[in-house]
């Protein structure tokens, strides 16, 4: 593992999977460069005049910051010349991008999350970007929304960059889950954990407990028994943290065990959930499960989803699968 780029990486699994084309390599060192780029801009922070608001609003409707903007726009530039993509689509657009004219276009869609956890930047707490890679449908020239409509088991690849004391880069091509560490003396992505193994027992969870007013009795009691403690039915204590960035709260999960929840709740029931299925459950729910982890939706695997829209949104329940599991049987148990 001692030095092992990304690049090195890409080809090793080529060779041994023949799983990663020469197109799909290009296209993730070109992402994993992008994320580079972005990571250079946030270590800034004040002193490269990119923090605060933008004054303006994602389709989201969330109020955008200006990292928001630049690293959309960094992701867009960086990834629309290479003739390995057909389309884009991420989470600060309202439309999917179509490669222009004057480039080649490729076999493959992306989906992104430029900047996951943006409320963070202005505080210098650990913030990232998410992907997810699909295969364009053959015969597709001219990609629409609704080819990007495919469940999570379709994704060829999928990864996230975190960017904090250091900046990480953890990726899955359908083979495990590994993680880079980018070494800013060389400019390269470095191997620095290999197959990447969630514990199936945890006594750590990630959830906003400022909303338990508003949840429904399957989260309400799967947390109440956490909260009691060894004195409780699970005879044991458990650890809540929460930072308020998918990503950081996930890399944890994924390093020490415990589970993510974000769930649907009373203040919008038309709503199934907060998170975005197609940019941020989906690539990390690939990542969890490459991982010996699971991801549900309260009630169904993540994965087997069937999109009906670009920006659907979903309730998420991720991480150490016994827990996963727990919470998921009290949804179905109702």
């Amino acid at each position: 593992m001692r030095n092992k780029t990304l690049t090195q990486y890409l080809i090793e699994q080529q060779r041994e999977f023949n799983s990663i084309p020469p197109t799909l390599r290009f296209l993730i060192e070109v992402f994993a460069c992008s994320c580079q780029s972005i990571s250079n801009i946030v270590s800034k922070g004040a002193l490269g005049g990119v923090l605060g608001i933008a004054g303006s609003k994602n389709i989201q409707g969330e109020t955008q910051k200006k990292l928001d903007i630049i690293s959309n726009e960094i992701l867009i530039k960086a990834n629309e010349w290479g003739g390995h993509l057909a389309a884009i689509a991420s989470e600060e657009m309202e439309n999917i991008f179509h490669i222009p004219n004057r480039f080649p276009k490729g076999e493959y869609l992306m989906m992104f999350d430029p900047l996951d956890g943006s409320s963070n930047i202005d505080v210098n707490i650990s913030i990232g970007t998410i992907f997810s890679v699909l295969r364009c449908p053959k015969e597709v020239t001219q990609p629409s929304e609704k080819d990007f409509l495919q469940a999570g088991t379709e994704q060829v690849a999928a990864g996230y960059a975190v960017y904090g004391p250091q900046t990480d880069f953890v990726l899955t091509t359908g083979h495990g889950v590994n993680c880079f560490t980018l070494d800013r003396e060389i400019g390269s992505w470095v191997l620095s954990q290999e197959n990447i193994r969630i514990p199936e027992e945890t006594q750590q969870f990630a959830i906003n407990a400022s909303n338990s007013r508003h949840w429904y009795p399957p989260v309400q009691r799967y947390i109440d028994e956490i909260l009691a403690g060894q004195d409780g039915v699970r005879g044991k204590n458990f650890n809540m943290r929460w930072v308020g960035s998918m990503v950081a709260d996930v890399h944890r999960i994924i390093n020490h065990g415990g589970i993510f929840i974000y769930p649907a709740d009373k203040r919008e029931p038309n709503k199934p959930g907060k998170l975005r299925l197609m940019y941020e459950a989906n690539p990390i729910s690939f990542i969890v499960e490459q991982a010996g982890g699971s991801a549900t939706n309260g009630s169904q695997r993540i994965l087997d989803l069937q999109p009906i829209e670009l920006h659907e949104r979903v309730a998420v329940f991720i991480g150490s699968k016994n827990e996963v599991e727990r919470v998921t049987r009290y949804h179905i148990d109702i």
